[in-house]
């Protein structure tokens, strides 16, 4: 019997998918092994943006090397159709005010638009009966873009729904 791989994904197919999504797991160097974390992102069509609490051990591992693997998946419980993607690249943090607020917007729309519970404001720093402005108006994170990506691998079954 020979070898099946799984087809690679085109560029449009791994778009799509970072799109429609909103939940990632991101890879950081770490110390002895890797720290695998998951984040909530947006991607405005060309980047992907993450807000992380202010505190933890991501933040150390950022400080100490910013290069990361952030992979995004979608799998039926059954498994009988999956697909995700894996970018390597770099993290580099917002600091611009306006952009800030900017990208934070983006947030408030994603929860509002995905429909996800208030619980969520507390892996953002925030308390879960705080108005979802308090993500624009406070700020109780960090934001950080993915840039100089150097590889993206997306992969798929053969059988799509």
């Amino acid at each position: 019997m020979d070898l099946i791989k799984i087809p690679k994904m085109k560029k449009a197919e791994y778009d799509q998918l970072i799109s429609e999504e909103h939940v990632c797991r991101m890879a950081f160097k770490g110390d002895e092994h890797p720290y695998i974390a998951p984040f909530l992102y947006v991607f405005d069509g060309g980047f992907m943006y993450f807000l992380s609490t202010k505190y933890g051990k991501k933040i150390k591992y950022f400080q100490q090397d910013p290069h990361v693997s952030v992979e995004v998946e979608r799998y039926e419980p059954d498994l009988s159709h999956y697909s995700f993607v894996t970018l390597r690249g770099k993290l580099t943090e917002i600091t611009n005010s306006e952009e800030k607020r900017s990208i934070r917007r983006l947030f408030v729309g994603l929860i509002r638009k995905k429909n996800l519970s208030k619980n969520v404001l507390e892996a953002l720093g925030h308390s879960n009966k705080d108005p979802l402005e308090a993500i624009v108006e406070k700020d109780r994170s960090r934001i950080w873009k993915l840039v100089d990506v150097k590889e993206i691998i997306g992969l798929k079954n053969t059988k799509q729904p």
